[in-house]
């Protein structure tokens, strides 16, 4: 498995749980969560 792939299941797993009604840092989860995306959707970018 690709470090992208990794990094796209990495932020959904930060976004479910951020949606999740928890009364713990979902805030933080989220903003976790988009910048994993993100990340992951730059990779050949970064990598290149």
């Amino acid at each position: 498995m690709s470090a992208q792939a990794v990094l796209y299941i990495l932020a959904v797993i930060l976004l479910v749980l951020a949606a999740l009604p928890v009364p713990f840092r979902a805030v933080n989860l989220a903003l976790l969560g988009a910048a994993c995306a993100l990340l992951a959707f730059a990779w050949p970018v970064v990598t290149a």
